[in-house]
């Protein structure tokens, strides 16, 4: 579906408790005077509260999309949608009694059939309607739906929810994790106990009770976002990151959800990852080697007990399956708190900025097939894991996992270890800080940057390519295209022994404006979704807060080709190999006016993923009135924008000057081609014609030539054998005398000789003549007497068949015994006897 399809579906209106007619849409704009009510987070009932943490309103499972409104859930299928000639679209709402708040986040799980919603305190469950629900005829589907965890997230008291995401791993993808500002990450599973926890993990400690004063921000004990580590032979799927609001990074690991549905390869992997650890540990004798050894028991410990859970069958290296499983309890001590991570080196601070909290974080394993899951079977063994984290003000970095953290537990026996470390590679800046600064203040109270305390951006990977991300936030969205930093990091070919090259970037391309510079206010972007369907165009659905989509149609990339080698060695193939005469040193023959490397397109006029080479504006509803203000900050926005325009079309210009250039020359080379293949054709029309012939009259004169000259050199080796030896020599003597003995012993001394080898083959011949048709007489009656007792053996009972068979079995033997008399008969003759027919 297209742009103008969607933008009319009935799904995206607004939610009922705002009145389209009326001045409540300015509450769903982000701006200085609205900005107060995006930062309360005391109270989720009044209409006007639109909490500034992390949104996402918009699933996509399959054709079907779900969007939220207010404390509405609506669904519509939009393979329906696009099939049907109908231009009045519908969708089905939700009915679900049990949801009494406004929604903020909704998460699908693996099997697409449950639902998690989650408001700024509360979170539910409700289970999605099979498909053919759209074929329905009444406008509201009752769906069951249950809340999670009252007692730690119903109540005004408890802490603010911050995400909540479904583990991959979990059994029947019914595992549910709920993290809050506090730092409890509450595991529930919904087939066992909707109410109580599976298991908690406490990213912030408890305050220890003492007179002590600690110097410690607010911010450092907030959660800002939390994600799942990735991996396949080491500890990263089981092991969980957390993001404070001041950029503190922590690790738990190991975490494994109460029942979990592990590959039974990943097991065996992580099993061969400790085994080598030790071995290499055992190698060495020092202190820190004495403490590792401590840490490795515990963790084989841990993998043995998940080795005793697997079933029969599953030896290394069977096929992987998923199999169920428990954490193992063998470990009294609980996972520990790893961190705060070093960042090396730190990250740098935006022009203009005063740095902003941290808003997410996620997690990416890429390999050198960084098109394929990371977790694929097939994949390369070699990945590199990134991990990216977002801030206020719109920066991003990207750190690389040089460090995998290892499982390690709160125990006395096992010594307290460095921080671990992330290596930053890069920090983006999308640009946000420099809008806001380069409009003038209206008010000398407020400053435009405080817009930016509204402000949560999210991250959110593309299902297709897994190195393109996309970050929404409250002034739009932007594009991340990691692949220009794997291709210099992770080269293709895996001989090229090249050195990492750190000068690569990452490719940053706005996509969705929602900022207005002359009303100074924005509608933030609350839901991306990419469709992930055969039935659905591969595009781009971004959802703002005024229920305004915007679709973008995206290009599938091909396969990566492999990377450029600084110095590529030249495979030199020998004559024999190809057949062909090896090309004589010196200028070539024919030299290309195009050179030897192709012809790449500016990079003006490429756009491999699809999107606008400038941003889409989708302002408010409200920037769209008839009475345009004209203001000096609109005018600079144009003149900008304007010069923007005005160097891409110059670029565009010399691009085309640079494409006709090009046109021009292969013109020339095509004509410069085709003379040369004149002369070439003329040439070969001379060796085909009178040169063929004389060649081949020539080389007849030097066959005749060359036969006279073999006569001529018999003659003259008979000749130097004469003149060197004219008598036989003793080995000469000897060697005639024994053929002539060998003569004799064949032919005979006589004609009537029987003692030769020639009169005794005769003899023999002759006697296997007279032998032969007596022979073929008892064969044949064989066979019938053999077609006899097939048929007599028909009618026998068992007894007689058996008696039968011993008689058969006694005159075989016998037979048995003739033919050896007979071999050995033939062989004191020299006879060779031919194969048996029996």
């Amino acid at each position: 579906m297209d742009n103008e399809q969607l933008s009319q579906h009935p799904i995206f209106s607004l939610p009922k408790s705002l009145d389209p007619s009326s001045q409540d849409e300015s509450l769903l704009e982000l701006s200085t005077s609205s900005l107060p009510r995006f930062l309360q987070s005391t109270s989720t009932t009044t209409k006007d509260t639109q909490p500034s943490g992390r949104r996402r309103v918009m699933v996509l499972r399959d054709t079907d999309l779900v969007v939220a409104a207010g404390k509405e859930l609506r669904m519509a299928s939009l393979g329906d949608a696009k099939a049907s000639k109908n231009p009045n679209k519908s969708y089905k709402t939700l009915h679900t009694p049990n949801i009494q708040f406004e929604i903020c986040q909704i998460c699908l799980n693996p099997s697409g059939k449950l639902l998690a919603v989650a408001g700024a305190y509360q979170v539910a469950i409700v289970v999605l309607p099979r498909p053919g629900y759209s074929r329905l005829v009444p406008a509201s589907i009752d769906c069951k739906s249950v809340q999670i965890g009252q007692f730690y997230h119903a109540s005004e008291d408890a802490a603010p929810i911050v995400k909540v995401e479904w583990h991959p791993w979990g059994d029947a993808g019914s595992t549910l994790m709920v993290m809050t500002v506090d730092g409890k990450l509450r595991e529930y599973d919904i087939s066992q106990d909707t109410d109580e926890p599976q298991q908690t993990l406490s990213f912030v400690p408890d305050r220890k009770p003492g007179r002590s004063f600690l110097a410690e921000d607010s911010s450092e004990r907030e959660v800002a976002s939390f994600t799942l580590g990735k991996g396949r032979a080491d500890w990263g799927p089981l092991t969980v990151y957390a993001v404070m609001k001041s950029g503190d990074v922590y690790a738990i690991c190991p975490y494994m959800p109460k029942n979990a549905s592990v590959p039974s390869a990943y097991v065996h992997s992580l099993e061969c990852f400790i085994s080598a650890k030790q071995e290499f540990l055992s190698q060495t004798s020092t202190t820190s080697s004495i403490n590792l050894s401590t840490l490795y028991d515990y963790q084989r410990k841990y993998v043995t007990s998940l080795i005793k859970q697997l079933p029969p069958g599953t030896v290394f290296p069977a096929p992987s399956r998923s199999i169920l499983m428990h954490p193992p309890t063998i470990i009294k001590s609980s996972p520990s708190r790893q961190g705060p991570f070093l960042l090396q080196p730190s990250p740098r601070l935006l022009d203009g900025s005063e740095g902003g909290d941290a808003t997410d974080i996620t997690y990416l394993s890429l390999g050198r097939d960084y098109e394929k899951e990371a977790e694929d079977d097939e994949s390369s063994a070699e990945n590199l894991g990134f991990l990216l984290l977002t801030y206020q003000d719109g920066k991003v970095d990207i750190c690389i996992d040089v460090e995998k953290v290892e499982a390690r537990w709160d125990s006395k026996h096992i010594a307290s270890s460095d921080l671990p470390m992330l290596a930053v590679y890069e920090s983006i800046d999308l640009g946000l800080v420099s809008l806001l600064n380069s409009l003038t203040s209206s008010t000398s109270n407020h400053s435009n940057l405080d817009l930016l305390q509204g402000n949560h951006p999210v991250l959110i990977s593309d299902p297709v390519h897994l190195d393109t991300l996309y970050v929404y936030h409250a002034f739009g969205v932007h594009a991340l295209n990691l692949r220009p930093v794997l291709q210099n990091l992770l080269p293709i070919d895996e001989e090229t022994n090249q050195n990492l090259q750190l000068t690569a970037e990452t490719t940053v391309q706005p996509v969705l404006s929602t900022f207005s510079i002359e009303r100074r206010s924005s509608n933030p972007v609350i839901a991306v979704a990419v469709p992930d369907d055969v039935y659905l165009s591969y595009s781009l659905l971004i959802l703002t807060s005024a229920m305004r989509i915007s679709t973008f149609s995206l290009n599938p990339r091909p396969d990566p080709s492999p990377a450029k080698s600084p110095d590529p060695t030249p495979i030199k193939l020998e004559p024999s190999d190809t057949g062909l005469l090896e090309r004589l040193e010196g200028p070539l023959a024919y030299v290309s006016l195009l050179g030897t490397d192709p012809w790449n397109p500016p990079p003006i006029l490429s756009r491999p993923a699809g999107l606008p080479s400038n941003p889409q504006l989708s302002l408010p509803g409200s920037a769209k009135q008839a009475n345009f203000m004209l203001t000096p900050d609109t005018l600079r926005y144009l003149a900008s924008t304007v010069a923007q325009l005005s160097g891409q079309i110059h670029q565009i210009q010399l691009a085309h000057k640079g494409a006709e250039g090009r046109v021009a020359l292969q013109h020339q080379e095509v004509l410069k081609f085709c003379n040369k293949c004149r002369e070439l054709k003329a040439f070969i029309d001379r060796l085909r014609g009178p040169r063929r012939q004389a060649s081949e009259g020539r080389i007849q004169e030097l066959q005749k030539e060359q036969a006279v000259l073999m006569r001529r050199c018999d003659r003259m080796l008979q000749s130097m054998m004469e003149r060197a030896s004219p008598e036989l020599s003793e080995h000469e003597t000897k060697w005639f005398g024994e053929l002539k003995r060998m003569k004799e012993q064949v032919t005979g001394l006589g004609r009537y000789d029987e003692g030769s080898l020639a009169s005794r083959i005769n003899l023999l011949q002759r006697e296997y003549a007279r032998l032969t048709p007596n022979l073929k007489v008892i064969l044949e009656k064989d066979r019938e007497r053999r077609a006899k007792m097939v048929e007599t053996n028909r009618n026998l009972g068992f007894s007689q068949a058996f008696e039968l068979g011993q008689r058969s079995n006694h005159e075989r033997e016998r037979i048995s015994d003739l033919e050896q008399q007979v071999r050995e008969l033939a062989a004191k003759f020299d006879v060779s006897l031919g194969r048996s027919q029996s």
